[in-house]
């Protein structure tokens, strides 16, 4: 059962952190206002769709975005504060250990990683897919409508390849299609174009088909045929953009399929995966860092300790760019790019707190 102590810390955890969060991202949302407001005028944006479409989508993926610097802000604001007063020399002199002050803050964390997990991995991608869709519309389109040189396996051993497709139209341009079993080419069709009818049917204008047995050749023509092709317009234009938008099972289902096609170019979607996992667990990486830090009353207080937490925090944040610039680069393992800032800041918090007072 929660003691006094523990609700009292909790109350200040999370409403240090909540208050932070708030003004912060009044701010943030000020800044980009004065960026974005001749865009918005110029495009014609309508009022309800850059209020409810774009700002009310925008606030949560900034605030889910930055929770682990607003952590770690928090924890050093409140706990300095407490330090200051000499409350957690009384703490302590009372008889509770240095382990079980920690209590409170790990319920806290513990709150605050549910949350970033539940809102990045099922709320957030919904409200992600309206504002980029506003963001494409009003101001800076990044969607295209045709797209060249696709090449994906579409089923095992078949290979696809489309020189170009048109999305307005549904509708590809020199197609190829190969069937393979083993490393051997069994069969080849080739069409002028082919043209998306409903889910994965598609029909093939001025079509070729060659069958190949040994040394014999069977070859079949025509002018349209209906085929059953496992894909649909829209995986020839998915883009990093879209992987924000897709929730944790839309965006494994799609990392399996596109493996299963031999796709590579899959590192922004894998980097995005790995990252809602390891996110939440820095909202207790950075409190235990936090509180080893502020706990302790020193000259300077709330000040210094602030400024030691915010570039502590800045460092994991530098951390976990870079980490993810190498893995969409291929330099690196998207798996280790997204825990690399947590195991190498889990040391530095090992370090901090057997340094702490006891």
């Amino acid at each position: 059962m929660l003691k006094k102590l523990d609700t009292y810390i909790i109350k200040k955890f999370l409403g240090t952190f909540f208050l932070s969060i708030a003004l912060i991202l009044g701010i943030a949302i000020i800044i980009d206002i004065t960026e974005k407001v001749d865009k918005f005028f110029d495009n014609y944006a309508p009022i309800k769709a850059i209020i409810f479409d774009y700002y009310l989508n925008l606030i949560p993926y900034f605030g889910n975005m930055f929770s682990p610097l607003f952590t770690f802000i928090a924890v050093i604001f409140f706990t300095s504060k407490m330090a200051g007063n000499s409350e957690i020399i009384a703490i302590q002199s009372s008889g509770i250990s240095y382990n079980r002050l920690l209590r409170p803050y790990f319920i806290s964390a513990t709150l605050i990683a549910i949350s970033t997990f539940v809102l990045s991995g099922y709320i957030i991608p919904s409200a992600n897919k309206t504002r980029l869709d506003f963001e494409n519309q009003y101001i800076k389109k990044f969607r295209n409508e045709n797209v060249t040189n696709v090449q994906l396996e579409v089923q095992d051993g078949i290979i696809l390849y489309i020189e170009n497709f048109d999305n307005t139209k549904n509708t590809g341009y020199n197609i190829s299609m190969e069937k393979f079993e083993g490393k051997k080419l069994v069969a080849r069709m080739t069409a002028e174009k082919m043209h998306w009818d409903t889910l994965n049917q598609w029909k093939l204008h001025n079509y070729l088909i060659r069958e190949f047995k040994g040394m014999k050749e069977t070859i079949k023509k025509g002018s349209v045929i209906d085929s059953t092709i496992a894909i649909q317009p829209t995986d020839f234009f998915i883009t990093a953009f879209d992987s924000p938008q897709m929730k944790n099972n839309e965006l494994y289902n799609y990392l399996e399929r596109q493996r299963a096609r031999g796709v590579g170019n899959i590192k922004a979607f894998e980097d995005e995966y790995y990252k809602r996992f390891s996110m939440p667990f820095a909202a207790f990486i950075l409190t235990v860092i936090g509180v080893s830090l502020a706990s302790r009353k020193v000259r300077g207080g709330t000040g210094l300790h602030l400024g030691i937490g915010i570039g502590l925090s800045f460092g994991y944040i530098l951390f976990s760019t870079l980490s993810t610039s190498f893995s969409v680069n291929g330099s690196m393992s998207p798996l280790l790019a997204a825990w690399l800032p947590n195991i190498i800041f889990s040391i530095i918090a090992w370090y901090l707190y057997s340094k702490a007072p006891k």
